[in-house]
């Protein structure tokens, strides 16, 4: 692997890592109950996905 050369400045590194952004994770609403989960997951509140049962939930025990 190559190596530098030569030293790199400090703000030639910081103007690269001012780059960055955080992103907020994509939220879709369940097409079986409408709850808030992660694209391409199973709802964790009735266990659908894409419109098929791919989870059966046990009932709350009150």
């Amino acid at each position: 692997m190559p190596n530098p050369k030569h030293r790199h400045s400090k703000s030639r590194r910081d103007k690269r890592r001012a780059n960055w952004k955080a992103v907020a994770r994509t939220t879709a609403s369940c097409s079986n109950c409408g709850a808030s989960i992660l694209s391409h997951r199973v709802c964790s509140e009735c266990g659908y996905y894409r419109g098929k049962l791919a989870i059966v939930k046990k009932e709350a025990i009150a």
